[in-house]
């Protein structure tokens, strides 16, 4: 029958702790080894990524990097190119308000003519030869008012455009030029 007093279980486990106590020990120190190496590899690997990283690096070939007073000089006639062409386009707009006014004052005037000279017409065949005479002539200035008008609007845009494309293209070659441009080197 075995002895399984609370004495004899503590005094076999007292027994066992010991070599429990070493194989543990053994094992976390195994285990700590195996870890340290693993730590260093990787350490190792690393090093090696970052001087790896660091040859590519070296040597790649930037393109120069531009000399910032050019920049912001080409950023400034890029703003004055666009000023010149909102204000093409604003005088452009201001023709056409104009030519409008004025072609609304010469129909009110010729309208006030036409009331006078209908009612100076006698006879329903004569008023009816006038009525169909007097529209058109309306019709053919509204067309040619409409035309006029027309014509304005696409000047100006075609202005305000031609401002705008002229300085793109110079912008293009300004880029070009910089780029070519040895600076510093990255």
């Amino acid at each position: 029958m075995p002895d399984d007093t609370p004495r004899n279980t503590a005094e076999k486990a007292g027994e066992a702790a010991p070599r429990a106590s070493t194989a543990s020990v053994h094992a976390a120190r195994k285990g700590m080894d195996a870890a340290a190496s693993t730590a260093e590899r990787m350490g190792q690997a690393a090093t090696d990524t970052a001087n790896e990283f660091t040859r590519m690096f070296a040597e790649m070939k930037f393109p120069a990097v531009p000399d910032m007073q050019d920049m912001l000089a080409a950023q400034r006639r890029n703003m004055e190119a666009l000023s010149t062409a909102n204000r093409v386009a604003l005088e452009g707009a201001q023709s056409v308000a104009r030519r409008h006014m004025e072609i609304m004052q010469q129909a009110m005037a010729e309208l006030s003519e036409t009331m006078q000279s209908f009612a100076s017409t006698e006879g329903p065949t004569a008023r009816a030869a006038k009525q169909a005479e007097l529209l058109k002539r309306g019709y053919e200035r509204a067309v040619a008012n409409m035309q006029e008008l027309s014509e304005l609007i696409q000047r100006s845009n075609a202005e305000a455009i031609g401002v705008l494309h002229r300085r793109f293209s110079e912008a293009m070659d300004e880029v070009r030029a910089l780029m070519e441009k040895p600076g510093k080197a990255g």
